[in-house]
């Protein structure tokens, strides 16, 4: 199944740490929070955030012989932590518990990207994420508009969530090593997305701009016959330079919506 497994104590710790530091009246509150951990493997951030005070932690896991290392691991544990065997891409985790609650998980990379996507959908029925990418996209999720790695998925996320790179893991810090570095980002969900906009129609604008990102606005949205001038928009300037609330204005112009 490609599993890298996070087996070291002291950075399972950090992660927990992490997830349970969002600053201002949530900061540290675990008492009340169920978490749910996706892709527990045989545990190691498991029992580390159990240790640091979740009121229950719900752990989703696909592969068999895990789940039996898990359910051992919840004997020590009574009451405080469920295994549930799934596959997550397939489960809609906010029917596991109700409110309040909070992914923290060493995403499989092979499915991150969905498995966000389809949270930033429901973002608000979280009180946060934290979560591991690979770095590289990591470093997606945080890019600011005029750089190379500002794209579809930094202008998506960064509507819905506010977003804080926590700290890089080294490849050596699995078993087995994978090819590639990590790191910990965390998502502090947005009362209201950052601007008005439709859910399709940002993802079509954004596809479209950033499927053609050398060339400029006007070339690569030439189809949607938008007003430049009106939107307050260079045409000649390219996607990677456009702010996410511009990207929510040519959104909300395609679909004749102003509510997101």
């Amino acid at each position: 199944m490609g599993q890298h497994f996070l087996l070291d104590l002291n950075l399972c710790r950090r992660i927990a740490r992490a997830a349970g530091d969002w600053g201002g009246d949530r900061a540290g509150d675990w008492a009340d929070v169920t978490v749910i951990e996706i892709g527990p493997g045989p545990g190691g951030l498991t029992r580390a955030l159990l240790d640091s005070g979740a009121r229950k932690v719900l752990a989703v896991e696909k592969d068999s012989r895990c789940v039996e290392a898990l359910r051992e691991l919840s004997a020590a544990y009574p009451g405080r932590l469920e295994v549930i065997e799934a596959d997550a891409l397939g489960t809609d985790v906010r029917a596991l518990t109700s409110p309040p609650r909070r992914i923290v998980a060493n995403l499989p990379y092979n499915i991150a990207t969905p498995l966000l996507l389809g949270w930033l959908r429901r973002i608000t029925d979280f009180d946060g994420l934290t979560l591991m990418f690979q770095k590289e996209v990591a470093g997606r999720l945080v890019a600011q508009p005029g750089g190379k790695a500002y794209g579809r998925l930094s202008v998506i996320t960064q509507w819905r969530a506010e977003v804080r790179h926590e700290f890089n893991v080294s490849k050596q810090a699995f078993t087995p090593p994978p090819k590639v570095a990590s790191s910990v980002v965390s998502l502090i969900p947005r009362p209201a997305p950052l601007a008005p906009a439709q859910w399709e129609s940002l993802e079509k604008v954004t596809a479209q701009a950033f499927g053609q990102r050398r060339k400029m606005l006007r070339s690569s949205l030439k189809p949607l016959n938008l007003d430049f001038s009106a939107l307050g928009i260079e045409p000649t300037a390219r996607a990677e330079e456009l702010s996410v609330e511009q990207f929510c204005a040519i959104a909300r112009v395609t679909a004749g919506a102003t509510t997101g």
